[in-house]
C-alpha cells in the first residue's frame, strides 16, 4: 500500500514538473515573440521616468465616460496613461496628453488647433468626414502652418480629440489607424492623441470675423 502512495506522489510530482516547464516555456516564446516585434511609442513625453506609466486596459471598462475620467485621474496623479496595442508586426504604446481638468480653463487649446473624432467619425470646423478621410483632414491642419485661419496653426499644436457615446470597441483599431496615418504623413511619432469626457470638455469656437 505504502509502496502505490509513493509512486502515486511520485507520478504526481513528475507531471507537476512537466506542466510547470511547459508553461515557462510558453511564457518564454511569448515573450520572444514580443522582442521580435518592432516596437514603437507614440505621443511619448520627455520625462524619462516611464514608472509614471499607467497602462489603460479598456476590456475593463463597459462605459466610455468611467475609461475617459480613468485616464483624466491618472493624469491628475502625475501618470502618464498609455495603451498598448499588438498588430502582426509592432507593439505599439500611446501615451495621452489628457490634462488634469480644473473645471474653467481649457489649457489654452484653441479650436483650429483640434481634429475631434466622435464615434468613429472627424469633426473639424462644424463639418463632419468618414473616418477614410483620415489622412486628407490630418495632412490640411499638419501642412498649414497658419496659412488657413480655421485650421491647426503648426504640427506641434495639433491635438487630437477621441470620444464615443457608448460603445467603443473598436478603439484599439481606430488609434492604430490614427497612429499609423499621423506616422506616414510627418515620419515622426510625436502625436497629441487625448480620450475626453465630451461632458467636460469644452472647446470655445473660433471667433467670427
Amino acid at each position: 500500500m505504502k509502496t502505490k502512495i509513493k509512486i502515486s506522489v511520485l507520478i504526481f510530482l513528475v507531471l507537476a514538473i512537466i506542466g510547470c516547464q511547459n508553461v515557462e516555456k510558453k511564457e518564454g516564446n511569448l515573450n520572444q515573440e514580443k522582442k521580435m516585434l518592432n516596437q514603437k511609442e507614440f505621443g511619448k513625453l520627455k520625462t524619462g521616468n516611464d514608472s509614471l506609466e499607467v497602462e489603460i486596459n479598456i476590456n475593463q471598462f463597459s462605459n466610455w465616460i468611467v475609461l475617459a475620467d480613468r485616464t483624466e485621474e491618472i493624469v491628475c496623479n502625475d501618470s502618464l496613461p498609455i495603451i498598448r496595442l499588438t498588430t502582426d508586426k509592432e507593439l505599439k504604446t500611446i501615451y495621452f496628453h489628457n490634462v488634469c481638468w480644473d473645471g474653467s480653463s481649457f489649457q489654452g487649446i484653441k479650436q483650429k488647433n483640434v481634429v475631434e473624432i466622435q464615434n468613429e467619425l472627424i469633426k473639424k470646423n462644424e463639418r463632419i468626414f468618414p473616418m477614410d478621410s483620415l489622412k486628407s483632414v490630418l495632412r490640411r491642419n499638419i501642412e498649414n502652418y497658419g496659412k488657413n485661419p480655421q485650421l491647426a496653426e503648426n504640427p506641434n499644436k495639433l491635438a487630437i480629440l477621441i470620444s464615443y457615446d457608448n460603445e467603443f470597441q473598436n478603439l484599439p483599431n481606430i488609434l492604430n489607424q490614427i497612429t499609423k496615418t499621423y506616422e506616414k504623413i510627418t515620419n515622426k511619432t510625436d502625436i497629441n492623441i487625448r480620450l475626453i469626457n465630451k461632458e467636460n470638455f469644452k472647446i470655445p469656437p473660433i471667433p467670427k470675423k
